[in-house]
């Protein structure tokens, strides 16, 4: 069923309210459905694996200060180059280095927290202080961002807040190759290891007893996130609520805790709510805001929700 409306909004939005030629137009809302598949199915994913290495469904991979480094490189290089060099930069050129410092910072952070059996004093390194660890760098990006924005020129960081927001419409073709050649790469890589997630769901000392190397699996699976989100982010910007949306979405409507459910279930939840969402805003209110915003919207009150319903646990 959910496949069906899936391929239902496609429809309407590649075939419907046409202005021009059939053929144009099915080329440039190709891209963004495109676009939109690559980031379904690279942040419903990732949520998932995520949240079942974390034992949280409220944790997204954005905790890790994803988002937070994107913003700081766009920042960056307005405040030291200034906008024209962001506007006239390179996509290719951009897309790569913005892919490898989040995934390798992401990376690098895993190791250090994770490299040895033991920290001093005896207590063993965990997810939990990887977690907050990621907590304080995104602090740090935010805080190191808005230092600079306070310097540059109020017209330079107008170009500037247009990076702020995911925009899944138009992007370059290119980029997008290599973003879905990437993703989906990762996503073949996920499907032999669902029933093992479906044993780290149970919790670190199960899987271990299960047989599960709990280390190197997950490892592995955290490489496989921060590349999904590495990418889907350098494409499209920052989407820092949407991945609590379709995850929370897909443990509703599957029923389920196997991911082999719950993970297709997300990325189909996330279509339904990019294309709908852009076919809304497009034939309904005619554009006046952006996809990005209503989904940080919503996904804020969402957060807010899971918050306030397990307080008292």
């Amino acid at each position: 069923m959910i496949g069906a409306v899936v391929l239902a909004l496609v429809a309407l939005y590649l075939f419907t309210a046409v202005p021009g030629s059939l053929d144009y137009a099915l080329k440039i809302r190709g891209r963004t459905v495109l676009a939109m598949l690559a980031v379904a199915v690279a942040i419903g994913a990732s949520t998932v694996v995520f949240q079942t290495i974390t034992d949280n469904r409220i944790l997204t991979p954005g905790i890790m200060g994803f988002d937070a480094l994107y913003i700081l490189i766009q920042t960056t290089v307005v405040f030291v180059f200034g906008s024209f060099a962001l506007a006239t930069a390179d996509p290719m050129l951009s897309w790569i280095v913005e892919l490898i410092v989040m995934a390798g910072f992401a990376m690098l952070l895993f190791r250090w927290l994770f490299g040895g059996a033991r920290r001093a004093g005896g207590a063993v390194r965990s997810i939990h202080l990887m977690l907050l660890v990621g907590i304080v760098f995104g602090v740090f990006f935010r805080s190191l961002s808005e230092w600079m924005q306070r310097m540059i020129d109020p017209a330079e960081f107008a170009v500037l807040q247009d990076a702020f927001f995911a925009s899944f419409t138009r992007p370059d073709p290119q980029l997008l190759v290599f973003t879905l050649v990437i993703v989906g790469a990762a996503v073949t890589a996920l499907v032999p290891l669902l029933p093992t997630l479906d044993v780290l769901a149970l919790g670190e000392a199960p899987a271990i007893g299960l047989g599960i190397r709990h280390r190197r699996v997950v490892t592995a699976l955290f490489g496989l996130v921060a590349v999904m989100v590495a990418a889907s982010t350098a494409l499209v910007g920052p989407t820092l609520f949407f991945g609590l949306i379709v995850a929370n979405l897909a443990y509703a409507v599957a029923g389920s805790f196997r991911h082999r459910h719950t993970l297709p279930m997300a990325i189909a939840l996330g279509l339904v709510c990019l294309v709908g969402g852009q076919l809304v805003l497009e034939r309904v209110f005619a554009l006046q805001t952006t996809l990005s915003v209503v989904i940080e919207f919503a996904g804020g009150i969402l957060f807010l929700v899971l918050i306030l319903r397990r307080s008292p646990r």
